[in-house]
């Protein structure tokens, strides 16, 4: 193999360790800090749960690097390991599709999806089962010709087929949410400074104003759209390239490390989150201030 390819699963291998054991870290302190009473803490918590099953799956494919020393044995590995890739990959896509959409319908539309939380952790968890399941009907789970990793690939005569069975099942459905994602965040940026630019001019802001002070909290998960886009873009460009030709090492290694590092991100950004609002509560409370109570209470249409 490709020393420079070999290097690049080693070190994606080590990162998301690295990421399991930070997203691991972040979940935990959910609990003990006691915020996953909140809605917008347990949003956050399924995005680390997302990352750290993604990230557990993605070590394992640095195994492959041994395949040829006994293909029966690996090659049913490989399998087993595409089938979870493929689908706690769209478990991390789903889980950031929503977190999008909750924050774009309060900060636009001012419409509540709180009571609609146990639908984000039903569809996240049953739309992949059918993304997943399709390469194991077709059989291609199989070894990538470039490096070592499981996922859905095939040499035989109807690679071109495969590709399109690829880019159906994951590409596509990344880019459309990668496009909205963008779009949502875009108009939420600009519905936010038009609603203050509007209040400072006719409406001095009020503390207790409750679309405000949940929108507050809401705003840092924004933070995993914009890990999203940042992150999927060199996915999504190396699966393209590779369906049109061999990809250079380049691009193959830095597909594979963005996943990592998407993985790593997330849950980095989760412990400054909760860091920074440790350290906020505990500066309320000797102030006196109710910051401890639970804030993300509101209606399905909050006024002004």
């Amino acid at each position: 193999m490709n020393p420079t390819l070999k290097n690049g699963d080693i070190a994606s291998a080590s990162l998301n360790c690295i990421a399991a054991v930070v997203c691991l870290l972040a979940a935990i302190l959910v609990f003990v800090l006691k915020l996953h009473k909140r809605v917008v803490y347990r949003l956050a918590l399924y995005q680390v749960l997302s990352s750290l099953s993604f990230a557990t799956i993605e070590i394992f494919q640095v195994i492959f690097l041994n395949y040829d020393k006994n293909r029966e044995v690996y090659g049913r590995l490989c399998t087993a390991i595409g089938l979870l890739n493929m689908y706690t990959r769209w478990i991390k896509l789903l889980s950031t599709m929503w977190v999008t959409l909750h924050i774009f319908c309060f900060g636009v539309l001012r419409k509540d999806l709180k009571r609609y939380e146990m639908w984000y952790i039903v569809t996240s968890l049953l739309v992949p089962c059918v993304m997943a399941v399709v390469p194991l009907i077709t059989n291609n789970y199989q070894l990538s010709p470039f490096h070592s990793y499981c996922y859905v690939y095939n040499n035989s005569d109807s690679y071109k087929a495969v590709l399109v069975e690829r880019l159906v099942l994951w590409d596509v459905p990344a880019i459309i949410i990668l496009l909205v994602a963008s779009t949502s965040m875009v108009v939420l940026v600009i519905k936010i400074v038009r609603e203050l630019c509007h209040r400072l001019k006719y409406k001095p802001l009020v503390n207790g104003d409750q679309y405000w002070k949940v929108l507050n909290e809401l705003l840092p998960l924004a933070a995993f759209p914009v890990l999203f886009f940042i992150f999927i873009i060199p996915t999504v460009f190396f699966h393209i390239y590779s369906s049109v030709g061999i990809p250079s090492d380049v691009i193959t290694v830095l597909g594979l490390l963005s996943a990592s590092l998407w993985n790593l991100a997330s849950g980095i950004t989760l412990i400054i989150h909760l860091l920074v609002a440790r350290c906020f509560f505990v500066r309320a409370k000797k102030t006196n201030i109710r910051a401890l109570e639970p804030s993300y209470i509101y209606s399905s249409n909050v006024s002004d």
